[in-house]
């Protein structure tokens, strides 16, 4: 019974992306032959819509045939036109899933920081180009490759500002493992080490636009953390808890030292990460 539903679960996710990515990949190609601002706007705002309705339909099949026994807690904004950054903890593929299904209703339209080699993802890499998500190298290929993470984000920000949107942001750079633990020597015992390169610049370059900060921490301690599980209905309990932080006066600031800066953020993010290792266990 449960590989049936994984099966049928799979089927459906495939067939829901095919369908939405033709009208999807039309506007692509009309977004790359006419790179012309206002016309940028509009196709932007007509692939937000398809990825909005692609979302719906997963959520649709969660919470009619999966039926995760899932624990949504905190603080859920109801707020679609504006603009937030989440920030959570990296455990699984289904981490995607899992926070589309709690906040899709909620929140503007995402965007996700994502490793630059998921952009040969056949239909699914197309659609992170579309969309205009960050590429990053996550720490891979020296200066040169940190220089061009640094001008995605900036890019991601600057075009975040014609429209709200929702900035997801899994600050470890890659999914949770002990044995990542052990290479990284992590403080924590349920989680890596968080980089705020990333987030202190999302936050200080759109400063005021933003409404706030949304800290998720997924616990899968009484569940499983494999997609394929996830997809068969038995991925067990699983928790999401979601804490809504204001935004500091210092992390906007453009008066500050960068070396200030980055100080700054890393203790705030170390000591945001000790409270969520204290909340997993």
């Amino acid at each position: 019974m449960f590989f049936i539903k994984g099966c049928a679960s799979l089927c459906f996710l495939t067939v829901n992306t095919l369908v939405c990515a033709l009208p999807f990949y039309v506007l692509a190609l009309l977004k790359l032959v006419l790179p012309i601002h206002r016309v940028r706007n509009t196709i932007i705002g007509g692939l937000n819509r398809i990825a909005l309705v692609w979302i719906a339909l997963n959520t649709f099949w969660i919470r009619t045939v999966l039926k995760p026994t899932l624990h949504v807690s905190g603080a859920i904004p109801n707020a679609r036109d504006q603009w937030w950054v989440v920030i959570a903890n990296h455990r699984s593929w289904t981490d995607i899933l899992l926070l589309q299904y709690a906040l899709q209703q909620s929140t503007a339209p995402p965007r996700f920081f994502i490793k630059r080699e998921l952009i040969w993802i056949p239909v699914i890499g197309l659609a992170f180009w579309a969309l205009e998500f960050p590429m990053l190298n996550r720490g891979k290929g020296g200066r040169k490759a940190a220089e061009k993470d640094l001008e995605a984000t900036r890019r991601l920000c600057r075009h975040a500002l014609e429209r709200p949107i929702t900035i997801y942001n899994f600050v470890e750079g890659t999914r949770f493992t002990p044995q990542k633990r052990l290479q990284q020597k992590s403080p924590f015992t349920h989680l890596l080490r968080p980089k705020a390169g990333g987030l202190s610049i999302v936050l200080s370059l759109l400063g005021s636009r933003l409404s706030g900060i949304l800290d998720a921490t997924l616990d899968y301690q009484h569940g499983s953390t494999r997609f394929w599980d996830f997809l068969c209905g038995r991925s067990g309990i699983l928790r999401i808890h979601i804490d809504r932080l204001p935004l500091k006066p210092w992390m906007t600031e453009t008066h500050i030292l960068e070396f200030e800066r980055k100080k700054r953020f890393h203790a705030w993010v170390n000591a945001l990460w000790h409270d969520k290792d204290r909340r997993l266990s």
